[in-house]
C-alpha cells in the first residue's frame, strides 16, 4: 500500500501545505492545535478539498486539482476513526461493526464473517450483544476502531482516537493499536498533539508547524536531530540559545550567544553565519570550575523531583532559565551555587536560522 499527498489548502492566516508519502506504517502528524494535522486527513478522506495538489492511493488517483478529479468519499476505500468513536447508542456491538458493511450491501454470511473476525481480533469476542453503554471506555474505543475496519479500508485515518480515555488506559490503548498495525499490515495515519503518543506509535513522525510540514523522520531521528527550531522545541524539552559562529575547527563550532560562549558539532557552517543551538538536558552537566570551550556560568534556581529523574533549573546571566536532568540529584550542589554549564558538542545539535 502506498500513498501520496501532495496538497496546498488556505486556512484562515496561513496556507497548510502536505506533502509526504507513507506506506504500510503508523505515521503522526504531530503538532499543536490549529496546524493542519485534522484538515490533512479531511482532504485524504475527502471530507474537505484542498485548492490544489494531488492524492493518489496504490496508483488510484483520489485528488488531482489539475485534471478536476475529486473522488467521492465512500469511492476512496480510506477508513476514519474519529476521537468521539460516534458509535450508535441502540445498535449492539456487532450491529455497530457490521454497519458500514450492510450499506455497500455486503452478503449477510460475509459480514457475519467479517464482523466476528474483527472482534476476534480486537479481543471484543463475547460480546456482539453488549450495547455501547455496557462497555469501558477502551472496548467503546475497540469496537469503533473494528467497525473502521470492517469495510477493508487500504488506509485508516485516525484523528486523536485515545484523546477521551485516561492517562492509563490511553498507555495500554497505544500499544494495542501499535500491535493491530502490525498485524494486519494496514497503514495508519495518525494525528495527535501528544508528543510521547507519536513516539511511542509510530513508525514515522511528521512535526507541522502552522500548516507546513516541518520535519519527518523516524523517531529517533526527530528526537535526537531535529532540523528545525520549533522541532527541537516542540519535541521533549531542550535548552535553545540564538548565537553566531566565531571559529570553526574541523566539526566542531565555537558559538558566542548572550548566555556566553558553547561548542557544537556542525560541519554545514560558516563562520560569521547565525545560527541556533539546541541541547536536551539529560545532555547537559555542570562544574564547580569553568570548562575549556565554554563559558557558560548560571545559579543553581531549584531542583524537581520527577520520580524517574531529578531536574535541576539554572538562571544564566542573560536571564534565560534552563534545565538538566540527572537520574539522582547532585549532592555536592546546593540551591543558589554558582555553577559553570558544559557538555560534550557532538551531543547538541546545530540548527540553520529560519529565514
Amino acid at each position: 500500500m502506498s500513498l501520496y499527498v501532495d496538497i496546498e489548502k488556505r486556512l484562515g492566516v496561513f496556507r497548510l501545505q502536505s506533502k509526504f508519502e507513507v506506506a504500510d506504517e503508523t505515521l503522526a502528524l504531530l503538532g499543536a492545535s490549529g496546524c493542519g494535522k485534522s484538515m490533512t486527513l479531511k482532504c485524504i478522506a475527502g471530507i474537505e478539498t484542498p485548492d490544489r495538489g494531488k492524492i493518489v492511493l496504490n496508483g488510484r488517483v483520489l485528488f488531482d486539482s489539475g485534471k478536476k478529479i475529486n473522488l467521492r468519499v465512500q469511492d476512496r476505500h480510506v477508513g476514519y476513526l474519529f476521537q468521539n468513536y460516534a458509535l450508535f447508542r441502540y445498535m449492539t456491538v456487532f450491529d455497530n461493526v457490521a454497519f458500514g458493511l450492510e450499506l455497500q450491501k455486503v452478503p449477510k454470511k460475509e459480514i457475519k464473517k467479517r464482523v466476528t473476525e474483527l472482534l476476534e481480533i480486537t479481543g471484543l469476542s463475547g460480546m456482539e450483544k453488549r450495547y455501547p453503554n455496557q462497555l469501558s471506555g477502551g472496548q467503546r474505543q475497540r469496537v469503533a476502531f473494528a467497525r473502521a475496519l470492517a469495510p477493508r479500508p487500504q488506509v485508516l485515518l485516525l484523528d486523536e482516537p485515545l484523546g477521551a480515555l485516561d492517562l492509563k488506559l490511553r498507555k495500554q490503548m497505544q500499544i494495542e493499536l501499535k500491535r493491530l498495525q502490525k498485524k494486519l499490515g494496514i497503514t495508519f495515519i495518525y494525528v495527535t498533539h501528544d508528543q510521547e503518543e507519536a513516539l511511542t506509535m509510530s513508525d514515522r513522525i511528521a512535526v507541522m508547524h502552522d500548516g507546513v510540514l516541518e520535519q519527518l523522520d523516524v523517531p529517533m531521528e526527530i528526537y535526537e536531530h531535529p532540523k528545525t527550531k520549533f522541532v527541537a522545541g516542540f519535541i521533549g524539552e531542550s535548552n535553545i540559545f540564538d548565537g553566531k559562529v566565531t571559529d570553526k575547527k574541523d566539526n566542531v563550532l565555537t558559538v558566542q550567544t548572550e548566555a556566553g560562549m558553547m561548542q557544537v558539532c556542525g560541519a554545514d557552517f560558516e563562520v560569521g553565519e547565525e545560527m541556533h543551538v539546541a541541547i536536551r538536558p539529560e545532555y547537559m552537566d555542570v562544574s564547580k570550575m569553568p570548562v575549556e570551550g565554554f563559558d557558560l556560568p548560571g545559579t543553581v534556581k531549584d531542583f524537581i523531583y520527577q520520580g524517574t529523574v531529578v531536574k535541576t533549573a539554572l538562571d544564566i546571566k542573560n536571564g534565560q532559565e534552563i534545565k538538566y536532568s540527572r537520574f539522582e540529584q547532585d549532592t555536592d550542589i546546593a540551591e543558589g551555587n554558582q555553577v559553570y554549564v558544559y557538555w560534550r558538542p557532538e551531543k547538541a545539535v546545530a540548527i540553520k536560522k529560519s529565514m
